[in-house]
């Protein structure tokens, strides 16, 4: 619901803000850099669930491991750490390049401006939904004491097991905007950059 509202607030502000009288289709097109960022920014939140829920086969991999020792645990969460990078990675690089093509396209000034320009467009569209991503965030510790009260007040084992389950959601909350804000500050990070050999070169 908050992405969908994400891209029609996106939608108002790029045609209310970026419309050009001598090209009417420059600002579909940053709108489109907008909904890059924010595809980028669900995939990356998708991946990184896949990659810390219980539900999904990679940790359920890593908990396996650890049935047979110290080394097998090591090896296997050390390979599926590095996998879990992949997604992510391929999926900033791809929008950087669509956003910044895109920006390129409208025609605006020189193509090199324009184009960083639509890449600080995709930017403010993955972090449209920052408010929502990171308010998750409080789940974590909100959990995390619950069950740490559970344990100290020497609550029944039932009760220590759903403080474990929230705990365990609450993990993966965390790591989603962990991931977030990282992919978020990666492409912050290319535009700066851009800008940088934009201005010296």
């Amino acid at each position: 619901v908050v992405l969908v509202m994400s891209v029609l607030g996106f939608y108002i502000i790029t045609h209310w803000l970026l419309a050009f009288p001598d090209n009417p289709n420059a600002s579909f097109r940053f709108f489109l850099c907008g909904v890059v960022g924010m595809v980028c920014a669900y995939i990356i939140v998708l991946s990184t669930q896949y990659f810390t829920d219980y539900a999904y086969r990679p940790v359920q991999s890593i908990a396996e491991a650890s049935t047979t020792g110290h080394g097998t645990n090591i090896i296997v969460g050390v390979s599926v750490g590095m996998k879990a990078t992949f997604v992510p990675t391929i999926t900033v690089a791809v929008a950087v390049l669509m956003a910044y093509h895109l920006g390129a396209s409208t025609g605006i000034g020189d193509g090199r401006s324009s184009g960083l320009f639509g890449t600080a467009v995709a930017t403010m569209g993955m972090l449209s939904n920052a408010v929502y991503i990171l308010s998750m965030n409080n789940f974590g510790p909100i959990a995390d004491n619950a069950g740490g009260i559970t344990e100290m007040s020497m609550q029944p084992e039932n009760v220590r097991d759903v403080t474990d389950r929230l705990d365990a959601a609450g993990n993966v909350t965390k790591a989603v905007t962990k991931g977030y804000s990282i992919g978020s500050a990666s492409m912050a990070c290319f535009l700066l950059f851009g800008a940088f050999m934009d201005e010296f070169s």
